[in-house]
C-alpha cells in the first residue's frame, strides 16, 4: 500500500510539473520586460511571505534604487518587515544576450539566472534564509510579470528539496 501511495504522489507530481508555465508562452506578449529600464531609479514595493498552506506569515515594504551602466547594475533593497525588522540586499545585476539575466547578492548561494520574454521575466536562484536561528538555503523559482512602465507583479515559490514550503508575493512600483 505504501509504494502505491508512493507511485500515485510521484505521478500527481510529474502530472503538475509538466503543466507549469514557461517563459516562451509570453514571448509575443507587450510590453516586452527589460530589467535594465525597469529597474532603474527609485522603487517601492509591498509584499508578504505565506507558507505551503497560503496562511500569511509576514509582510514587508521594500525601498530599492537602481542604476545601470551599460550591461551592468546594481539594486539596492532595503526592506521593513511587519514585526520591525530591516534587511539590506544589494543584487550585482547583468544582461546578457536575448533577454538573459544573471543577479548575485551577498545571501545569495546560487546565482540567479533566468530570461525575459514578452512582459514576463523567469529566474531562479538559492537564497540563504535565517530561520529560527539556522539559516536555510531555500530554492526560489521567482516570476515578474510587467503590468504597464511603472508596475511589476513578482511571485516567487520557495522550495526545499524539492519540496514546496511557500510562497512570496510582491507589487512593485516605479516611484514618480
Amino acid at each position: 500500500m505504501r509504494i502505491l501511495l508512493l507511485s500515485l504522489s510521484l505521478c500527481a507530481s510529474l502530472l503538475l510539473m509538466s503543466c507549469s508555465s514557461d517563459i516562451h508562452d509570453y514571448a509575443d506578449t507587450q510590453p516586452r520586460f527589460e530589467l535594465d529600464r525597469f529597474f532603474n531609479g527609485e522603487l517601492v514595493a509591498h509584499g508578504m511571505v505565506q507558507d505551503r498552506s497560503g496562511r500569511v506569515l509576514r509582510r514587508f515594504t521594500v525601498e530599492m534604487l537602481g542604476r545601470w551602466d551599460g550591461n551592468q547594475g546594481v539594486l539596492e533593497e532595503d526592506f521593513v518587515y511587519d514585526d520591525g525588522e530591516r534587511q539590506r540586499r544589494v543584487w550585482h545585476l547583468e544582461k546578457g544576450p536575448d533577454g538573459q539575466y544573471s543577479g548575485s547578492a551577498a545571501d545569495v548561494v546560487v546565482p540567479a539566472i533566468g530570461q525575459t520574454r514578452g512582459f514576463a521575466l523567469n529566474w531562479r536562484y538559492t537564497l540563504a534564509v535565517p530561520i529560527d536561528g539556522e539559516v536555510w538555503n531555500i530554492d526560489f523559482n521567482d516570476w515578474m510579470y510587467l503590468l504597464d512602465e511603472n508596475r511589476v507583479l513578482n511571485r516567487a515559490e520557495m522550495t526545499k528539496w524539492g519540496f514546496k514550503i511557500g510562497e512570496v508575493t510582491l507589487w512593485i512600483e516605479r516611484k514618480i
